[in-house]
């Protein structure tokens, strides 16, 4: 389980720290797409103790999109299991049961802002881009996830275009939590990381499988749903031991339960 090449991982308590480490720009090609579905379909056996995982990049880059030698072989036959693996690996970030915070530097284009979009916050370093420049490169893909960060006009400008925007452009829409300093990037994603991570084991899957499952029902139904969450939970002591301590005055021990 622990023989991955392209993931590295780092726990601290309740929150982790796991980096992409593909070098030199962490650019997907099937083994990347692989270890992610690998490491983020199977995060509770690697990380037990995690409330909050926070992903980055080593290197200079956050992602810089897929490997190109990929597509130069790519054809309608082969195409089929290529892309299921890419997408797999996505949703497994996407499903993860505890929030993911991205920590992004450099750039998140293609592939590596479809990673980034697939976390439930962003985090940027000051100048960072993200971009989809698929139509550059002769394929189509992350215009879906980069709806997640802006909206439609946006994302059809950007798409069409292929060119990249910096995080200070993007921010006002409101994808991207936070802009800082690239010396500050990781703390401040770890600091977000606690802030989550000090709330109920239990409670925050819930929330998590409620946020993904309610994007985009209507009003109603995504309201129901939540509330089929809340008669869940009401039966995990945890529930009780939140409220507890609120009336009480004083702060919550979880247990998980």
């Amino acid at each position: 389980m622990d023989d991955l090449t392209f993931v590295d991982w780092q726990p601290d308590g309740a929150v982790a720290t796991v980096w992409l480490d593909r070098p030199p720009v962490n650019a997907t090609d099937t083994a990347l797409y692989e270890e992610i579905r690998e490491f983020f379909g199977r995060l509770p056996e690697y990380l037990p103790d995690a409330r909050a995982v926070v992903l980055a990049g080593r290197g200079p880059h956050f992602c810089a999109g897929n490997d190109l030698a990929e597509f130069r072989t790519l054809d309608p036959d082969n195409a089929v299991l290529r892309l299921k693996t890419a997408r797999e690996a996505f949703w497994a970030v996407y499903d993860a049961p505890v929030p993911v915070i991205a920590a992004v530097h450099g750039v998140a284009v293609g592939s590596g802002l479809a990673i980034a979009a697939s976390c439930d916050v962003v985090v940027a370093a000051e100048g960072a881009r993200f971009g989809t420049p698929e139509v550059n490169v002769g394929v189509l893909g992350g215009a879906k996830h980069l709806s997640r960060l802006v909206p439609q006009g946006v994302v059809r400008l950007m798409h069409y275009t292929g060119e990249p925007w910096t995080a200070e452009k993007l921010m006002p829409f409101g994808g991207i939590a936070e802009v800082v300093p690239a010396d500050r990037l990781l703390d401040t994603a770890q600091g977000l990381a606690r802030s989550i991570a000090r709330h109920s084991p239990v409670t925050l899957r819930l929330a998590k499988r409620g946020l993904n499952a309610i994007e985009y029902m209507d009003l109603k139904s995504g309201y129901e749903f939540e509330q089929g969450l809340t008669r869940e939970l009401s039966g995990h002591e945890d529930s009780k031991e939140a409220v507890n301590a609120f009336l009480e005055r004083r702060d919550p021990v979880y247990t998980g339960r």
